[in-house]
């Protein structure tokens, strides 16, 4: 069994993008969740000056072995400077992978 979710997200007015993705795996009796999110937040470079995010790298790993349960968490933040139709933009970004592996329970 395999469920997929995307959602996409956009706010022109605001110049943020989120998009999201979940999806749940179930096979040899575990139950996998993967969750992505992605988010873009774009400014123009002269209304950013005073905003300087330094790059950050987020890894959580953990295994509960009384109930089975890992979870791995990874996320990336930072910012970036780059050009479109001759005009300079600031993008504050962040990336986010999540991992739950569970025992699946089956009722009889």
């Amino acid at each position: 069994m395999r469920d997929l979710v995307f959602k996409n997200l956009t706010s022109n007015q605001k110049g943020r993008k989120i998009m999201s993705t979940s999806e749940v795996i179930e096979r040899d009796g575990i139950i996998t969740k993967v969750r992505r999110n992605f988010v873009y937040i774009v400014k123009n470079a002269k209304d950013a000056k005073k905003e300087n995010v330094q790059p950050h790298l987020y890894v959580l790993k953990r295994k509960d072995s009384l109930t089975q349960n890992e979870k791995f968490l990874c996320r990336i933040k930072g910012s970036l400077y780059t050009v479109n139709n001759d005009k300079l933009f600031f993008v504050v970004f962040s990336h986010s992978l999540s991992i739950n592996l569970t025992p699946a329970v089956h009722k009889k």
